[in-house]
This record gives C-alpha cells, sequence and structure tokens, in this order.
C-alpha cells in the first residue's frame, strides 16, 4: 500500500475523519451532565450523588487516555477507535438499563470513559500532529476542537430526545449510533502516519528535546499537571452543573442544555482564536489572556443570576477556554520527535487525572472552586513562565 506523504490531500481528509471521531466519541463527557436531573429524578438520589457518573468518567478518560496511547503507539490509531467504538455502544446500552445509580455510573465510568471517550481524544491529536508539518498548529486545533464540538451539538440533542422519548431510550440508541457510525469511521484510520525525523543524539535538538522548559521530564510534567488542574477546576464547574443549576433556578432543563451548547461553541472559536493568538502574542501572554478572561466569567457567577446573565456568563466562559494542557502541549512542549510524543501525551492525561479527583471534592462546595479560579492566572503563569535554552530548534510550535 502506497505511503501519503504528511501535508498531503489525505492528511486533510484524515483531519476530517479525526473531527467527526472526536465530535462522535465526544459525547460521553457532556450527555451526562443533561441526563442529571432526570437520572436524580429517578433514582432518588442527591446531587452529589447524581454528579457520581461523570467524575467516574472523567477519571476513566484520564487513565483510559494512557491506556489508548500506549495501544496507539504499538498497533495504528485504528485499533483504540474500535475499541472506543465497541466500548461506547456498550456502556451507554448498559446505562440504559441500569437499576440504580451505581451501576449507571460503573457503566460510565469503564465503558464510556476509561475504554470509550478517552479513545478519541489523545490518539487521535497525537496522530494528527504526526501528518502535518507546515499547518500542523492550526490542523492539531482543529481537531481538538471536535471534543468541544461534541459539547455544542450533543446537548440539545439529547435533551429533546429525553423529553420525548425518556433519556433510558435516548442512551441505547446513542449507544447504537456510536458504535456504528466510530466503527466506519475507524476503519478509514487504518494507514499509520510517516515516521518524522528524529533529532541526531549529541545535538543541541537531541539534548533540549529531552529538557523540555529545560526541567527534567517529571519536573515539567509536574508543572503541565497544576496548569492542567487550574485550568480545568475553572472549566469544569459551569459545564458539569449549568444544566441542574438552570433547573434548580426554575428556568428549566432545556435553558440549561443551550447554554451548555454556547459554552462549548464559544470554546470552538475560543481553541482556535487563541491559537492564532498565540502565535502572534506568545504563549505566556495569551495564557495569561485566556486565564483572566476565564476568572470574570466565573466570579460573575456569584452576583448575577438572571436568564440574561447565564447566558452573557456562559459566553465569557467559553470565550476564555484556553486549554492550558493544550496551549503547553502544540506550542511550547511538543518535540519534532516520534518517540517523545507519549510522554507529553502521558503528562497531558496525568493532568486530567487530578482534574477529574478535584472535581469529587468540590462537587457540593461550588463557591469554593469558584473562588480558587482566582489562582488560575498565577499558576498558568508559573508554568509557562520557563522557556528552554533551545527552542525554536527543537520543539514544534514555540511561542
Amino acid at each position: 500500500m502506497t505511503q501519503h506523504a504528511v501535508d498531503s490531500p489525505y492528511a486533510a481528509r484524515r483531519l476530517v475523519i479525526a473531527l467527526a471521531l472526536m465530535a462522535i466519541g465526544g459525547c460521553g463527557m457532556y450527555v451526562v451532565v443533561v441526563v442529571l436531573p432526570a437520572v436524580q429524578a429517578e433514582f432518588g438520589v442527591a446531587r452529589a450523588d447524581a454528579s457520581l457518573p461523570y467524575t467516574l468518567t472523567m477519571i476513566g478518560f484520564g487513565v483510559g487516555g494512557m491506556l489508548m496511547g500506549r495501544l496507539a503507539d504499538r498497533f495504528g490509531v485504528m485499533v483504540p477507535l474500535l475499541i472506543g467504538a465497541v466500548s461506547l455502544g456498550i456502556g451507554f446500552v448498559a446505562a440504559g438499563m441500569a437499576t440504580s445509580i451505581w451501576m449507571f455510573a460503573a457503566a460510565h465510568g469503564v465503558f464510556i470513559g476509561l475504554f470509550g471517550s478517552s479513545a478519541t481524544f489523545a490518539p487521535l491529536i497525537a496522530d494528527t500532529s504526526l501528518w502535518f508539518k507546515r499547518r500542523r498548529g492550526i490542523a492539531v486545533a482543529i481537531c481538538a476542537s471536535g471534543n468541544y464540538l461534541a459539547g455544542t451539538i450533543w446537548p440539545p440533542i439529547v435533551e429533546h430526545f429525553v423529553e420525548t422519548v425518556g433519556w433510558r431510550t435516548t442512551y441505547i440508541a446513542l449507544g447504537a449510533f456510536c458504535f456504528v457510525a466510530m466503527a466506519g469511521l475507524a476503519l478509514l484510520m487504518r494507514e499509520r502516519p510517516p515516521l518524522a525525523a528524529a533529532p541526531v543524539v549529541g545535538t543541541a535538538s537531541a539534548i533540549a528535546s529531552d529538557r523540555p522548559f529545560d526541567l527534567t521530564p517529571g519536573t515539567a510534567q509536574g508543572w503541565l499537571c497544576l496548569a492542567g488542574l487550574a485550568c480545568c477546576v475553572a472549566m469544569s464547574m459551569p459545564q458539569v452543573h449549568i444544566v441542574a443549576y438552570c433547573g434548580d433556578l426554575g428556568y428549566g432543563p432545556a435553558r440549561g442544555a443551550q447554554m451548555l451548547s454556547l459554552m462549548l461553541g464559544f470554546g470552538i472559536v475560543s481553541r482556535l482564536v487563541f491559537g492564532a493568538i498565540c502565535d502572534r502574542i506568545g504563549g505566556l501572554r495569551t495564557l495569561l489572556l485566556g486565564s483572566t478572561l476565564q476568572t470574570v466569567a466565573l466570579m460573575l457567577f456569584l452576583p448575577f443570576d438572571s436568564m440574561v446573565s447565564l447566558y452573557v456568563h456562559d459566553a465569557g466562559d467559553g470565550a476564555g477556554r484556553l486549554d492550558v494542557g493544550q496551549d503547553l502541549r502544540h506550542h511550547r512542549v511538543v518535540p519534532r520527535s516520534v518517540h517523545q510524543w507519549h510522554r507529553v501525551e502521558h503528562a497531558e492525561h496525568g493532568h486530567c487525572i487530578l482534574v477529574a479527583a478535584a472535581r469529587v471534592a468540590h462537587v457540593e462546595c461550588a463557591h469554593d472552586a469558584r473562588c480558587r479560579a482566582r489562582l488560575i492566572a498565577v499558576q498558568c503563569a508559573a508554568a509557562n513562565g520557563r522557556r528552554d535554552a533551545d527552542g525554536p530548534a527543537s520543539y514544534s510550535y514555540l511561542a
């Protein structure tokens, strides 16, 4: 079989397929937020217990990302994608037939998070980065936007069917759709990416690529975990609770689903725009700008709760959704050599695990989490504040 080259028309077609796969596979991270009020009412549990499925989904998503990354390293991205298709199908059907909140949560944590949605994030981003050279930054940004695209299109769709046929039937149908659609698209991702040239041992490029930020890999990963935790705490609070919060205020879950779609729709635009801004003003200033917008939007949730103000806050929160881990990965840390991508992926998913664990602690203390968001700008600056000694020669996208 003929090997296609980087930056080829095949690479562009592959990017479109990756975007579709991430938009479909990412549904597992967002539909549970929409059905949370219905699940809470049917099982008669507290809000904290009803939030457990999302928490376990994110923990599974973090751990599963590392497992799927290793599978993609060894067998190519098609294998984890097929596993994800089967797991999402089983997970949604099992959750739709659950008889207790614990069975519902287990289906989300194991099948939807650990083996399902995790297959459509880091493996696809890493694979995309290896198919582009001249326009790698925008290509990876487009691929990563599939996650927010899922959060934009799925909430109103799921909310509609929850109101018409119930959340159980909606889940079972969603499982069948994910299996068929993802399995078909995964077969189109059979070809392995062309190998990128690794830096010669002993050169400045090779030395610098082993010391991101002029730090040891373990220390750099620790800073990435801290930055990702700070950023994602701010993103997770309105994202997880906005639907139920609108119900509590009397606006109804349908309004909450619309607000969630609005928030993540602005997140798509934000992810692309911040990528362009970063090329112009640098990574540190871009991180501070996004963190400031995010902090302001979160603080405005405290004094205002009218419907119009919530829409405005959601738009502002989405506009400030600069994923710290993604920005560091695309513009600061990703080495050109293929053998290093798994290290960056593991660091990224390590911070996802920390984020998920943090969500367990602040399920019922949203006010405290919003206050902690004030620290984001400082922590983001710390995570991005040190520059490597031989930057442009060693890294793909430096500020």
